[in-house]
């Protein structure tokens, strides 16, 4: 299939976004919504969502969005029942939501790792959990995990970082396994680092990444269309994007 008819193929989907308040997950909600993909977003931060809603629906590219932390269960439900009563269907859903935290395992707190698996890891399973159904009943879909380069190997200073984002993969790889008879792909996004608020997380500074060779979250988000654009019998199980190194 051409790069044209697989573009063409993702008009008229609906998807599910976490996490679009900014960064990636702004990046990519307007990236699929360019293709036509109609859109429902998720983030805590309700005037962002608004913002970026209002956006797109001028531009006549449907979306629709729900507040909320997505590592709450109503978040989650919520948006699925958004999705179907505005769109009809689901046919993507990218598990976006998280944050990271970069300091040494001594000075990381019980309560940091627990935001940490919640926002990355929690979220990831219960919008999994509410989407799968639908996909499996149409079978069809993909649903997307953006993981990171720490979830395939450990780095000092990212302890729990890592094991959340350890805990992502392995998790897409099991929902893989029970999934993929019903034609439903599972596909991992193992990205470098990302200009976005997302980098500072806990431990870093902003002059820091700015000064970063870090990518763009634009760049970035067009991996994740790569990976929703594939004809039916092909998959993207998993990928890795990086930059180059080069500070500019």
């Amino acid at each position: 299939m051409s790069l044209h008819k697989s573009l063409e193929a993702l008009r008229g989907k609906t998807a599910i976004i976490t996490g679009a308040s900014s960064g990636l997950g702004w990046a990519t909600t307007t990236a699929l919504a360019a293709e036509g993909v109609r859109v429902v977003v998720t983030a805590r931060r309700a005037a962002r969502l608004a913002a970026l809603a209002a956006e797109l629906n001028r531009n006549g590219r449907p979306c629709a969005f729900v507040a909320g932390d997505a590592a709450e269960p109503r978040v989650s439900e919520a948006a699925v029942a958004l999705a179907l009563k505005e769109f009809g269907r689901i046919d993507i859903l990218v598990n976006n939501a998280g944050q990271g935290n970069y300091k040494p395992l001594v000075d990381t707190t019980v309560e940091e790792y627990d935001a940490l698996m919640n926002s990355n890891m929690r979220s990831s399973f219960l919008f999994t959990h509410a989407v799968a159904p639908h996909l499996i009943a149409q079978k069809s879909g993909a649903i997307v995990f953006i993981s990171s380069v720490a979830g395939l190997a450990g780095a000092a200073n990212e302890t729990a970082y890592s094991a959340s984002k350890f805990a992502q993969v392995g998790f897409a790889q099991a929902v893989d396994e029970e999934l993929r008879s019903y034609g439903v792909k599972v596909c991992v996004l193992c990205p470098g680092g990302i200009k976005t608020e997302f980098a500072l997380g806990h431990g870093r500074k902003a002059d820091d990444v700015a000064r970063s060779p870090m990518m763009d979250p634009a760049d970035v988000a067009d991996a994740v269309v790569f990976m929703c654009m594939q004809p039916s019998n092909v998959r993207v199980p998993q990928m890795t994007v990086r930059h180059m190194g080069i500070r500019k």
